[in-house]
């Protein structure tokens, strides 16, 4: 049984023929050593029930595949993520840290406070998004819905202020003196320098269940990768060190205050990680940084590239995929909505437009002469939003990590990209790749083509 999509594309209609009940559904095994999770895996069988909102719905619980980790420590466990509220995964922390495992946690400087400490000017203050975040944080630790935060409903739910007092050592980006680095973007732990957790996702409602206002939404789309080799782990460590600063704390380092470290290449049994950390300043060549990895490993396809992205702003990896696509390289995408249109998104190229600032053009702009048809964006719930990073190459490759394919990314944050070669997590990603792909909106949509038409009258 087959359900049709008919998509407007310049002037004529294309249709895609998708299966009603999604062919991504069907259950892979999963790797020894690297396995693969997604919070909207289509699966019948793949069911959990989201313990904030009380939802049953699809989909890998990411975490519980993080507080699985949590519980399993024996001794360390070093957590560096962008944000986490996530007070179930806080609770974890501390009976861990109770048993004796040595816990440190890395945050970004603007999720580093908690939010039930803001006073009531700093609330009104709040721009509209801090206020939608404020308003959400608040809905979670109100938990009997009086509209007053106890100290016994922040000590339950505010997972900030529960580490703090549990006395769990945190630091940001900040932590080096200066304001901090473009964003501390990573999302990974590393437990027992032998297991990591990393992928995509922040340890928040929003990237992994949903908004907790909006009971449509099933969360960010996102992955996470449970890796388990004691040399992959060490690289991620030695980051994380760096960060941290020596044993007593001192020095640490972040964004360009690391140093360079070139890829570095793990292969036992059936894997083969590739491992570089952001960000790479621009003193050295463009080759030697995460986004010039990336780069050559696209430019070894020889059949297909998948990409499944938040943001694509690059402009020397879409040229490189022109040239891939002109050797006859399959290329298919599918892009956040939110991102793809923005007059510096390399998605415009590769559908051959070019939106105007100021009806000035991004430098180095290049549409392409013939556009791609097999690009578009990802049809999601209001409020959620496309946020892999990963790429399948070949069926046989995956490019994956907190990396977004973006300048900042490159030059200013810190950042992890994996380039992952494994059969069977090859085959994860290329799933969750159609299942989003099946109902992809090709092409622009009628609001960008309306706003196409209105900068060529006022800037031509």
């Amino acid at each position: 049984m087959y359900r049709f999509k008919w998509i407007f594309w310049f002037g004529f209609t294309l249709t895609i023929a998708c299966s009603k009940n999604s062919p991504q559904s069907a259950s892979l095994p999963q790797d020894e050593f690297v396995q693969v999770y997604f919070n909207h895996r289509e699966s019948q069988t793949q069911i959990y029930r989201d313990p904030y909102r009380k939802i049953e719905r699809q989909g890998d619980d990411l975490e519980s595949v993080i507080i699985q980790e949590i519980a399993a420590a024996k001794s360390t466990i070093d957590l560096a993520v962008q944000e986490l509220n996530l007070p179930l995964v806080a609770q974890a922390l501390v009976k861990s840290q109770r048993s004796g495992v040595k816990i440190r946690v890395i945050l970004e400087n603007n999720y580093s406070h908690s939010l039930s400490k803001l006073n009531s000017s700093e609330i009104e203050g709040l721009n509209q998004r801090d206020r939608q975040k404020y308003n959400q944080f608040f809905q979670l630790v109100d938990l009997n819905q009086d509209n007053y935060l106890s100290s016994a409903e922040i000590a339950q739910r505010d997972a900030l202020v529960i580490l703090e007092q549990a006395g769990i050592p945190i630091i940001d980006d900040t932590a080096d003196g200066s304001k901090g680095s473009g964003l501390m973007h990573h999302k990974f732990m590393v437990v027992d320098r032998k297991t990591m957790v990393t992928g995509s996702a922040n340890f928040t409602l929003s990237d992994i269940h949903g908004d907790l206002d909006n009971p449509e939404t099933r969360g960010n789309v996102n992955h996470l990768l449970r890796i388990e080799n004691s040399a992959v782990a060490d690289l991620f460590t030695a980051e994380f060190n760096y960060m941290w600063g020596n044993i007593n704390g001192i020095n640490p380092k972040f964004g360009l205050g690391k140093p360079w470290r070139s890829p570095t290449t793990i292969t036992w049994k059936d894997t083969e990680i590739t491992l570089q950390f952001a960000p790479t300043s621009s003193r050295l060549d463009w080759r030697f940084s995460t986004n010039g990895l990336i780069n050559e490993t696209i430019d070894r396809a020889t059949i297909s590239i998948d990409l499944a992205l938040f943001v694509f702003s690059d402009q020397t990896i879409a040229n490189t995929l022109q040239q891939k696509h002109s050797q006859g390289v399959e290329i298919k995408g599918v892009f956040d909505s939110g991102f793809a249109y923005r007059y510096y998104s390399e998605v415009l190229d590769m559908l051959g437009v070019t939106l105007y600032r100021g009806c000035q053009a991004e430098a180095a702009n290049n549409p392409w002469d013939q556009p791609l048809k097999t690009i578009g964006t990802a049809q999601l719930a209001t409020g959620d939003k496309l946020h892999h990073k990963f790429t399948v190459i070949d069926n046989q490759t995956v490019i994956s990590g907190s990396h977004n394919w973006s300048e900042a990314a490159n030059k200013n944050n810190d950042e992890t990209l994996m380039i992952i070669k494994n059969s069977l997590v090859s085959q994860h990603f290329a799933q969750e790749f159609n299942r989003l792909y099946s109902s992809v909106q090709l092409g622009l949509s009628p609001k960008i083509q309306n706003k196409l038409k209105q900068q060529k009258q006022q800037c031509n």
